[in-house]
């Protein structure tokens, strides 16, 4: 076999698993967040790029999230009737949660 045919064992693997960036907007569920995804499509008639919105149901074992949140969720194996997506990671706190956290350790 060539070099160019064979692997090197220093090159990850991929995950082919679909990646959503949004907002979380509710956190009332145990260990799962909904989070709402914006996303720009153009019109098929009338080209105009329009917002749509969709809401994901995404696991969240440590309830880490917090409503605000910028965070990164995965595709996963069904985890409910509902939940087919994993908190892969939250990309920027709330303005709200940073506040509140300034609030609890000053008390």
């Amino acid at each position: 076999m060539s070099e160019a045919t064979q692997t090197s064992p220093e090159v990850t693997k991929e995950s082919r698993r679909n990646e959503k960036i949004g907002h979380v907007v509710s956190t009332k569920m145990q260990k799962t967040i909904v989070v709402e995804v914006e996303m720009r499509k153009a019109h098929p008639k009338y080209k105009r790029v329009m917002k749509t919105n969709k809401k994901f149901y995404a696991h969240d074992e440590q309830n880490t999230a917090r409503i605000g949140d910028m965070v990164r969720i995965r595709e996963t194996r069904p985890l409910s009737k509902l939940k087919r997506w994993n908190l892969e990671e939250i990309i920027r706190r709330s303005a709200l949660v940073q506040a509140e956290e300034a609030v609890t350790a000053a008390s």
